[in-house]
């Protein structure tokens, strides 16, 4: 091994434009950072600028770097999505080459009546939304008669909103459990998701709670063989949901993006060998999802202040890796995850190096497979020959 460890860390919903099928997907154009920096008038990243963030896309307010810190470079999407199942699972080396299945019109009545019968009552809402405002038409009359809120979005997500006082989240997350294993086959959507949330009419809130109920990934994962080498497999945020808990030696259910870098610190401190791989999903659920340019940026800057420790927990032995799962630019009218191309940045303690566009997410895994020489990955092209440093 090269490196004795590796964390993958995924700024959720960060794209950097340029994905060449955009226009498939309704999504021309959409550039997350750079939209979300031309909005608040520029971007105030001196650590990420230093790692090579202006190199990899152009951002106003983040320079291209002359010697960056991080090899840098993007990564294209190859599977058929946009969505953080399908994002995480060709990171993983794992890319699907059919859609999950969507439901723009809402969820057939046949597994609607499954629905009733798990939950005890007909569902409101079933169709697409965004997941405050069916809160704001349907919350109230949820409180006032105990049905549940189903609904959906462009993503392949079986999605249900309850509120903690009506029906605790132990009970949602049986409702969610049994669902999951109704989605199947034609309707094996990505995620069954819990969505508590509290408050009052015009003060909705929704809670941390969340869970997320995923179908098990569809061929060999860098987890997998991680785990089955006897190395370590540490989650870090939602990524013990997406992979549905599989391969994972140890997990970290924390979700706000400053917990769970404090999290993935704890974790490179306490590793011996093997992954720790977070997700930071601040940036997509809270201002990307909800159109919010500023909050985006905030989010970015809190997590550039915090690169040096991040830096420093992998000082020795370890390739630290910075990518996103898809794009979530919150200029667009669109609420909805964007098709875009996502910045990767390497860190492994040396002068980075160019490592160009690449045509799969699923690099990443092809990567870490070499370095801790696992088989099992059927996708991607390794680029750590192009990498510096040999602890």
């Amino acid at each position: 091994m090269r490196f004795r460890k590796a964390a993958i860390v995924v700024l959720d919903g960060v794209g950097c434009g340029g994905a060449p099928d955009a226009a498939a997907f309704g999504d021309e154009g959409s550039d997350t950072l750079g939209h979300t920096a031309e909005a608040v008038g520029g971007l105030a990243l001196p650590n990420f600028a230093s790692l090579g963030l202006g190199n990899v896309s152009a951002i106003r307010g983040v320079a291209p770097a002359g010697s960056p810190r991080a090899s840098w470079g993007r990564l294209r999407e190859a599977a058929a999505g946009k969505d953080t199942t399908t994002g995480h699972w060709e990171i993983a080396g794992v890319v699907l080459r059919s859609a999950m299945p969507t439901y723009p019109h809402g969820f057939p009545a046949d597994v609607m009546a499954e629905f009733s019968r798990i939950a005890g009552a007909e569902a409101l809402g079933n169709r697409p939304a965004s997941g405050t405002a069916i809160l704001d038409e349907l919350g109230a009359e949820h409180v006032a008669t105990g049905r549940l809120i189903v609904y959906t979005s462009a993503d392949s997500v079986f999605q249900i909103a309850a509120h903690e006082d009506v029906c605790p989240p132990d009970e949602l997350y049986r409702v969610c459990r049994e669902m999951r294993a109704v989605l199947q086959g034609p309707h094996a959507v990505g995620r069954v998701i819990a969505r508590p949330f509290e408050g009052e009419q015009g003060h909705w809130q929704r809670t941390n709670r969340r869970r997320d109920f995923s179908r098990e990934p569809d061929g060999v994962t860098i987890l997998d063989a991680l785990a089955q080498a006897g190395h370590a497999t540490v989650s870090v945020g939602k990524i013990d949901d997406i992979f549905a808990h599989r391969s994972i030696s140890e997990s970290h259910h924390v979700l706000p993006n400053l917990e769970c870098v404090d999290a993935t610190i704890a974790a490179l401190d306490a590793l011996d060998t093997g992954l720790v791989f977070t997700n930071l999903i601040d940036f997509d659920m809270h201002f990307g999802h909800r159109n919010d340019p500023a909050g985006m940026a905030g989010a970015l800057r809190d997590l550039d202040l915090r690169l040096p420790d991040l830096l420093a927990a992998a000082a020795r032995d370890t390739i630290l890796l910075f990518t996103a799962d898809h794009g979530n630019d919150p200029t667009t009218p669109s609420t909805d995850h964007s098709r875009e191309e996502v910045p990767l940045l390497v860190w492994t303690g040396g002068e980075g190096r160019p490592l160009g566009t690449r045509t799969t997410f699923a690099d990443v895994a092809a990567t870490l497979a070499e370095n801790f020489g696992v088989a099992g990955i059927a996708a991607g092209t390794s680029f750590l020959a192009d990498l510096p440093g040999n602890p």
